[in-house]
């Protein structure tokens, strides 16, 4: 059975969100490049345009950055065409999957809280955008994340990441003094 492939942009506007309407992986992993995106097979097969800048492969979604020399309006539909061919096809998404380290047992109870409210809390509302939010350390009083998907180079993700992110891990840890994108 065909599930449609519906696409809505996110707020970074280089970056489209495209539904795939399953679950591909359990992790979302950033495509930086056609190198990086030897995991995701469509992944490699966006990266075979040249105006695709970035990929970031999400749960259920993909989203694709473009280069700022093409427009949205040429690329959506028939991007969402590849994909859905791709999905019709049952070519695979994801060939393997190398998990993040989540919880390392030599982690503090500082940080194993951070990384909870992290998954539990911040990456479902950044995903909603086309997005990730991944812990990278916890270092004198400053938490490092990286910023994924639509939310890498996103006009607003500052914006996000300060008044959202910064804002609600400070009302949970009073510890920490900043969060800082890595």
């Amino acid at each position: 059975m065909s599930v449609q492939v519906t696409f809505e942009p996110t707020p970074n506007p280089a970056t489209m969100k495209f539904h795939l309407h399953r679950q591909v992986t359990a992790e979302g992993f950033d495509c930086a490049n056609s190198q990086e995106a030897e995991r995701s097979p469509l992944a490699a097969k966006i990266f075979g345009f040249p105006w695709t800048s970035s990929v970031y492969v999400g749960p259920d979604f993909i989203t694709v950055t473009k280069q700022d020399w093409v427009d949205w309006e040429l690329l959506a539909n028939p991007l969402t065409g590849l994909i859905q061919e791709h999905l019709d096809r049952d070519e695979p998404v994801v060939v393997e999957f190398i998990e993040m380290a989540e919880d390392d047992e030599n982690d503090s109870p500082m940080v194993r809280n951070i990384k909870s409210v992290l998954n539990r809390e911040i990456r479902p509302v950044v995903a909603l955008d086309g997005g990730d939010i991944v812990f990278h350390k916890y270092q004198d009083q400053v938490l490092y994340v990286h910023m994924k998907g639509a939310c890498s180079g996103c006009p607003s993700s500052s914006v996000t990441l300060k008044e959202g992110i910064e804002t609600r891990m400070r009302e949970l840890f009073p510890e920490i003094k900043e969060v800082v994108a890595v």
